[in-house]
């Protein structure tokens, strides 16, 4: 498991290379060149300045587009949660063969990885099934965010305000409740069934507030609305309270 986070972590890193966060804080237009630009935050940039026009504020633009993003990927969210249910289903057998086979010999740890790999066959369960859809959707989120950093940066495009908030300076309201919905995210998902996971209930909120309070209110209300739909689709899909109905059950079970 540990080898796979850190493929993870590599994976993520090659795209945050190629995503062009030298231009981070550069004006964009149509005349922008390279293929991050042409084929990503541009296109990402005129979308939302299309419903701006449309709804009368950068506001709702930046909403409209979040939440037809989130919309597109749902399918990979979906496929990424049904992964991690089956991969905690099988966890006690997963346990159950690194006792049987607890010694480091090479001949053991061959048979331990064959019944592993057996065992995750006949579950149905693919481990880069759960890694696949999160690198499919780094290049789509991290263009949506660099999208608006670069409008920011652009003299021709006034951000504007929503809701009292000026959207091209950094605030701290909307800083704390994305870090704050960002927590309720984790609450809900599989973060909870996961010991590995549950260190990312602590890290991400606080690291979404630090950079919310020096970046543009706009990132700040795109992590907000964002984190919102990511509460709602936990609660369809992964429905986190019959976890926690079923947790007592089990325990008064074990006790009888």
């Amino acid at each position: 498991m540990k080898r796979r986070h850190w493929m993870i972590l590599s994976l993520v890193s090659v795209v945050l290379l190629l995503s062009g966060c030298t231009e981070f804080d550069q004006p964009i237009s149509s005349e922008s060149e390279g293929f991050w630009n042409e084929f990503i935050v541009w296109p990402l940039v005129s979308v939302i300045t299309y419903f701006a026009e449309l709804l009368g504020t950068y506001g709702l633009g930046i909403i409209v587009v979040t939440i037809i993003i989130r919309l597109v990927i749902l399918p990979l969210t979906i496929k990424q949660v049904k992964s991690s249910k089956k991969m905690q289903e099988i966890q006690p057998k997963m346990k159950e063969l690194q006792k049987k086979y607890a010694s480091k010999d090479a001949v053991t740890q061959q048979k331990y990885q064959q019944e592993m790999m057996a065992l995750m066959q006949n579950s149905g369960v693919n481990p880069a099934a759960g890694c696949f859809p999160v690198l499919i959707q780094m290049p789509i989120l991290i263009g949506f965010y660099h999208a608006i950093s670069r409008m920011n940066a652009t003299p021709e495009i006034d951000l504007g305000s929503f809701l009292g908030f000026a959207l091209a300076e950094p605030s701290i309201i909307l800083a704390v409740l994305a870090g704050l919905i960002q927590f309720v995210v984790l609450m809900t998902g599989p973060a909870m069934d996961n010991p590995q996971m549950k260190v990312m209930m602590y890290i991400m909120p606080f690291m979404i507030i630090g950079f919310g309070v020096v970046l543009p209110a706009a990132l700040s209300l795109y992590w907000v609305v964002g984190n919102i739909v990511s509460v709602i689709q936990n609660l369809v899909i992964y429905k986190p309270w019959t976890r926690k109905k079923s947790e007592p059950a089990t325990t008064g079970g074990a006790k009888k």
